[in-house]
């Protein structure tokens, strides 16, 4: 008497399909990257960036119309005096102004927000030099006040900009976690609980780094907390959704969206204005760059103009935890087996045997099948 050993399974050669794929799809995903990152760097110049003139009609209308000339570099205000322009700075109106003299042989005054982008601070520093050398060469030099300046901590920006990549990670590694252990896919409920938990407690972590330790934010604690935490939600409930409603590869769409396009689309090191089209807008769009942007407002300009991004991080909360929610629904219906013999949902009556045990019937079928098996061989 012998017992039949089940034949050992070949393991199937790969296919000419997936070696095409990595042929094909690695040179591919490596050019996006590298475009995302690179075209816009290469392209930074100013493209309607929001610039003030102050100043009476007759001084002022000459500076307007030389920064006309520059094409669709500037986006001129025009204000009254130099009142008016430090109050359109502080309230994000524009990122600097330029006060005409009042008086012949006066140097103009120039106005600049280095805590709205250093970049475009030292951009409008070397543009007013260069017109007061056209109207005036050998005159007095333009004279520069900063009305809001970046912390003495961090003078260059330089804190501030490194932390935005820090907050994309966290926010895909909190929305990757909660996918991959089911959190976010089997309990709603929990999973959620989970994403905004995991998101606050990274936005007090780094309020007390970057605020409290290194000083390079300021502005109140809780608020800037809050904006950071918020970030960090948007980014994770944006990668959890997509995996709920694709799967795992859901995770690597959310991470483009995320990191790969919203971390060189976010214009956090210079200005959204300083990307070429449409990059600079679309990036205020996604979660990294209303994240800048709403972080900037918080920590620097009392909340001025944080009403945008606030919202765009909000609806990226929103939309993906309605995804989550549908995904999780979707999963439960394709997952529940149909009604069969045996009763709703496929559990044995008391009629065809089985149900005493609790075994479901897909079970209890194969549990046969494999029994009829062994009793075949051994006769």
């Amino acid at each position: 008497m012998s017992v039949s050993s089940p034949p050992t399974a070949r393991q199937a050669p790969p296919s000419p399909r997936a070696f095409l794929a990595v042929l094909v799809l690695v040179p591919a995903f490596v050019a996006l990257v590298l475009w995302a990152f690179t075209w816009p760097a290469a392209r930074t110049a100013p493209h309607e960036l929001p610039l003030g003139v102050a100043g009476p009609s007759e001084a002022a209308g000459p500076i307007a119309e030389r920064l006309a000339q520059r094409g669709d570099a500037f986006e001129v205000h025009r204000y009254p005096d130099a009142a008016a322009a430090r109050a359109g700075i502080e309230d994000r109106e524009v990122y600097g102004a330029v006060v005409a003299a009042e008086r012949p042989g006066q140097a103009p005054e120039l106005l600049v927000a280095s805590a709205g982008g250093p970049t475009v601070a030292a951009l409008l520093e070397q543009l007013a030099a260069e017109m007061a050398e056209e109207t005036a060469p050998g005159g007095p030099g333009v004279r520069v006040t900063d009305v809001v300046p970046t912390p003495a901590a961090d003078p260059r920006g330089a804190v501030f900009n490194s932390s935005v990549l820090p907050l994309a990670l966290a926010g895909i590694a909190i929305g990757a976690a909660a996918t991959v252990t089911g959190l976010a896919a089997t309990r709603r409920v929990h999973g959620l609980a989970t994403l905004v938990g995991a998101a606050a407690l990274v936005g007090l972590v780094s309020a007390a780094i970057g605020h409290s330790w290194l000083g390079a934010l300021d502005g109140d604690w809780w608020t800037v907390a809050g904006a950071l935490g918020l970030v960090v939600l948007a980014s994770a409930a944006t990668v959890a959704g997509c995996a709920a409603l694709l799967g795992l590869p859901g995770i690597g769409l959310g991470a483009l969206l995320v990191m790969l396009l919203g971390n060189p689309w976010s214009g956090v090191s210079s200005a959204p204005e300083m990307l070429p089209d449409p990059v600079g807008v679309l990036g205020q769009w996604l979660p990294l760059g209303a994240g800048a942007t709403l972080l900037r407002s918080v920590a620097f300009f009392d909340g001025a103009a944080a009403g945008f991004p606030l919202l765009v991080l909000v609806g990226w909360t929103v939309l993906g935890g309605t995804a989550i929610a549908l995904g999780g629904r979707r999963r439960r219906a394709g997952a529940s087996p149909p009604s069969g013999p045996g009763g709703p949902g496929g559990t044995p009556t008391p009629d065809n045997g089985g149900a005493a045990e609790g075994i479901p019937w897909p079970r209890r079928a194969a549990e046969a099948s494999d029994g009829g098996a062994g009793q075949s061989a051994l006769a």
